[in-house]
């Protein structure tokens, strides 16, 4: 559970929150969070905080997976990010995912979404907007 793609280790954010990669999906990575009291908010629910950290996780699997190699030398910073959530998810284990909808060289946008039993019922989605930066050598 400590790695997410090869030698990117997962930060200790996504550790506190268990979140492991479970699978793939069109070559993405497919990520999970088991249900747990920590990640409850009003009783029976998750927490939007967890759901928007799983959801952040998925956007970084994603990028990291497109960008290979190469995100091991670069700096992902968050820009912007706006999650909607679409109803709550309840103590079921929650899954995630993350499309790159737009790679530039110093941009990428990318599209996350969560769900719980049904992969056609999402509880959130997210659009996230990255700066990709090249440390100079």
């Amino acid at each position: 559970m400590s790695n997410f793609l090869g030698n990117v280790a997962m930060p200790p954010y996504a550790l506190a929150l268990q979140i492991a990669a479970t699978g793939q999906e069109d070559g993405l990575p497919v990520l999970r969070m088991p249900f747990r009291d920590e990640v409850l908010g009003r009783p029976g629910f998750l927490h939007g905080g967890a759901i928007s950290g799983l959801l952040e996780i998925a956007s970084m699997a994603a990028l990291y997976s497109a960008l290979a190699a190469e995100a091991l030398e670069m700096r992902i910073k968050p820009v912007n990010v706006t999650v909607d959530f679409m109803r709550g998810g309840i103590d079921h284990d929650t899954f995630a995912v993350g499309r790159i909808t737009r790679l530039g060289r110093t941009m990428a946008n990318v599209e996350a979404v969560a769900w719980q039993d049904d992969r056609n019922r999402l509880i959130a989605s997210a659009q996230m907007h990255y700066l990709l930066r090249t440390p100079k050598a």
